[in-house]
């Protein structure tokens, strides 16, 4: 890893993606962030160390609003009830990962969001909204016509960009559309002078495998929990 890159921002990725890369992306303040609405589900605080962090985050979504956090969570305040909790794994990019681009990568952008919708809603890679394409580059593999597997860039902080909703049509699995797409969102993520990171839950092994054997190795877990505010 190159001496300047700095890794602990991958500690607390979304809060660094909104307070940089993706401000313009962002409603909230100096405490507590989350994207628009229809772009991506994420609210990050900046630390959990201050107790205002509970008030800020109120005020940033309102009364009776459910959330997902992500990271070292601690108990929460009196009145606020957790919905769910699980364990993430995140991976990042070693030099044993050799992107390459894709012929056969299409471009994805408003156009195509019905379809990009359709495929992650039958595939659950994870959150993926209306407007979430705009928040980097994003992919696909047509067959007649039909978009039958996509990637793209999610989470852009300082010095990483996060591949995301990999995906593949049932038909069209084990031809190896999910890899090539990964390595050529990975080649050009290089291209701008980032590293790639991803995401996945603990339990899928399958992909976490997968991910493993394009070149990817596990930095650690982060905790990933729903809320619903009082």
């Amino acid at each position: 890893m190159p001496s300047h890159l700095d890794a602990t921002v991958l500690d607390n990725a979304a809060w660094h993606a909104l307070s940089g890369p993706h401000a313009a992306f962002a409603e909230g303040d100096g405490l507590a962030r989350r994207y628009h609405p229809d772009v991506a589900p994420f609210v990050a605080v900046r630390t959990w160390d201050d107790p205002r962090v509970w008030a800020s985050l109120s005020d940033l979504v309102g009364p009776g609003a459910q959330i997902g956090l992500s990271g070292d969570i601690p108990e929460f305040p009196d009145g606020w009830q957790e919905l769910w909790r699980g364990e993430g794994v995140q991976l990042v990019e070693t030099g044993s990962l050799h992107p390459v681009p894709d012929a056969e990568a299409v471009l994805l952008g408003e156009g195509d969001v019905p379809e990009m919708l359709a495929l992650v809603e039958r595939n659950k890679p994870g959150p993926f909204l209306p407007r979430t394409h705009e928040l980097g580059r994003y992919v696909g593999i047509r067959r007649d016509g039909r978009l039958v597997a996509m990637a793209g860039e999610r989470l852009r902080l300082p010095g990483w960009t996060e591949i995301s909703a990999v995906s593949t049509d049932d038909a069209y699995r084990r031809q190896g559309f999910a890899s090539r797409l990964v390595l050529d969102v990975a080649f050009h993520i290089q291209q701008r002078g980032d590293r790639a990171l991803m995401h996945a839950a603990a339990t899928n092994v399958t992909a976490i495998a997968a991910y493993e054997r394009l070149g990817f190795a596990r930095r650690g877990l982060t905790t990933f929990a729903g809320v619903q505010l009082p």
